[in-house]
């Protein structure tokens, strides 16, 4: 399986130069924690639950850059919040929301980004069908991250986890999946149109 340039190299290609790819990556993942701090900020009512639209954001930069520079860029995103700044949901920041109960979603954002990332490098983010089963394999790793720390880090217990922590956000994720699995591919479209 080859490897392929995801959508943001094709849109903005790097130069080859080391201080202009630099430059280049940085920009794009300062960019990147900044859509993820305000996806986190918008909240969506569902019947249960407030749903953000943070884990699309997740997964469409885990898709857009790469699996290295969506890596790199949750990791900051974890960093930044780590350092006070109010990027998580909530809006909250500091170490708190890294050690209570969202530990685990928000590890799985970094994980979900890393496995979107390298899938969209094997062409998978070229099709709505297989873009669409990358973001539900990340959104799964996400889910079952946040409900494993729910069970056993925090000690809700298996059932109460799942009820809490997996079930309330599946439709969301389908949601979030369907529409991720339109945008990309269709950036791909605009980039040849633009090319040819």
């Amino acid at each position: 399986m080859s490897v392929q340039s995801p959508i943001a190299a094709v849109l903005w290609p790097s130069s080859g130069k080391p201080a202009a790819a630099l430059w280049r990556a940085a920009i794009l993942a300062v960019a990147g924690v900044v859509l993820l701090a305000l996806s986190a900020k918008v909240n969506l009512p569902l019947p249960f639950v407030p749903m953000t639209l943070q884990t699309l954001v997740v997964l469409m930069v885990g898709a857009a850059y790469g699996w290295r520079l969506g890596t790199a860029t949750l990791v900051l995103y974890l960093i930044v919040g780590a350092c006070g700044l109010p990027v998580f949901a909530g809006p909250a920041g500091g170490l708190k929301p890294l050690f209570g109960a969202t530990a685990g979603f928000l590890f799985g954002f970094v994980v979900a980004a890393f496995i979107t990332g390298w899938l969209a490098e094997r062409g998978w983010d070229r099709s709505v069908g297989w873009l669409f089963i990358a973001m539900a394999i990340g959104h799964f790793v996400i889910l079952a991250m946040g409900w494993a720390w729910l069970a056993f880090g925090v000690g809700l217990g298996i059932g109460k986890a799942l009820i809490v922590g997996v079930t309330p956000f599946l439709v969301g994720a389908l949601l979030k999946n369907a529409i991720g699995a339109l945008l990309i591919p269709l950036a791909y479209g605009a980039a040849g149109r633009r090319n040819n």
